[in-house]
């Protein structure tokens, strides 16, 4: 691994984790503001996204292994994962009006068209990163650099939380003409990143064996006699999943909390340099798992996550939140970088593809249902904010 993977893992990671962050956090804003969806519409939407993904990577990681192939997956997938998000600039109440002039609610239509496009972008792009990234990621490294380029990997989600953030600042999410631009932004710059990979990115040597049988494969990670011979993946994978419920109880009302409950106006002062140092602790981190292991590198990460967790239910001050988030994000970023080293590592050679939806049924869905219940249960009789 030399400079050229260093610089793909960084752009590539950074710039899906950019247009994830818009799907994830700015679509049902989008959906709202442009065509007033109900909540109901948003929920469906984001379970349709959900199970999207986890079926898009079980389906393209396992098609990605058989044809031996990553590279042609990954920059097609981003031109194409581009396209898509480009598409919705196109998604306007004047486009609609003109292309179906008869019909009786051109926001209903745009809702249906927001939720089906959704799913084809979601369609794009979990087969080129979720499925065919992580799988290159995996071939491309080994126990000597695995943590380093994990923990880079790790602290993407809320590098890119930051990016968009700053970037749409200068909007005014009520017009049209702000999200037309932010589509076009965003789809051109996953396209050219795209493009860019064909010069970066170099295809690993994956193995294929003769006389693969394609549907087998997608659902050979849930063999049981795959899972015997693997146990101490399956466990990972369990741990991982009940370290991102954890995350997911709190983390989608973190911002509320800052703003609302502690009444932080400039809750961005605390955010903003706690993901920043905590991301430059965590690519320093991964070292740590490289030179001494699993079990020295998670136990200090697990032990800042429950401190941090700990400490912000008890303060109110600005500057011991600062510190408390400060605490509790090296927690969050390093546990899922060593967790997801560890996963790589006990990821079978050459079949690296056939696990990723097994990782994403872990990292999202699992947690992506249980946490967020959880939070709503705990939160069941609180004080009701509207808007």
């Amino acid at each position: 691994t030399g400079g050229k993977f260093w610089l793909a893992l960084v752009v590539f990671s950074l710039v899906g984790q950019v247009a994830w962050v818009v799907e994830n956090m700015y679509l049902n804003v989008f959906i709202y503001k442009m065509f007033n969806a109900s909540a109901g519409a948003i929920s469906d939407m984001v379970k349709a996204s959900a199970v999207a993904a986890t079926v898009t990577t079980l389906l393209i990681g396992a098609l990605s292994d058989k044809i031996g192939k990553r590279k042609l997956f990954i920059c097609g997938g981003y031109i194409v994962w581009g396209i898509s998000i480009w598409s919705f600039s196109l998604i306007r109440m004047d486009v609609i009006e003109a292309v179906f002039p008869g019909v009786a609610s051109a926001a209903a239509v745009g809702v249906s068209l927001v939720i089906i496009m959704d799913c084809v972008m979601t369609f794009f792009g979990s087969s080129a990163n979720d499925a065919c990234f992580n799988a290159w990621l995996t071939d491309v490294t080994d126990e000597t650099n695995r943590g380093a380029a994990e923990g880079i990997n790790s602290m993407m989600p809320l590098m890119a939380i930051l990016v968009v953030f700053g970037g749409f600042m200068g909007f005014d999410l009520s017009l049209s003409e702000s999200w037309v631009t932010i589509f076009n932004v965003i789809g051109i710059v996953v396209i050219a990143i795209g493009v860019l990979g064909i010069f970066l990115i170099q295809e690993p040597k994956v193995q294929t064996e003769e006389n693969q049988k394609y549907f087998a494969n997608i659902f050979y990670g849930f063999r049981p006699s795959i899972v015997k011979a693997n146990k101490a993946l399956y466990v990972t994978l369990i741990a991982l999943a009940l370290f991102n419920i954890s995350v997911q109880i709190f983390m989608p009302y973190l911002i509320l909390y800052y703003t609302e409950s502690l009444g932080l106006e400039n809750y961005v002062l605390i955010f903003a340099p706690a993901i920043i140092v905590s991301a430059s602790f965590t690519v320093l981190y991964g070292r740590v798992y490289d030179n001494k292991g699993f079990q020295t590198a998670i136990l200090p990460t697990l032990g800042l996550l429950a401190a941090g967790y700990i400490l912000l239910y008890f303060v109110r001050n600005t500057a011991l939140v600062f510190i408390a988030s400060l605490i509790m994000m090296c927690g969050f970023i390093g546990t899922g970088a060593v967790i997801g080293a560890l996963i790589r590592d006990c990821t079978p050679k050459n079949k690296a593809g056939m696990f990723q939806g097994l990782r994403i049924v872990g990292q999202v869905l699992i947690p992506g249902v249980i946490g967020p219940a959880i939070g709503a249960w705990v939160l069941r009789d609180a004080e009701k904010i509207i808007n």
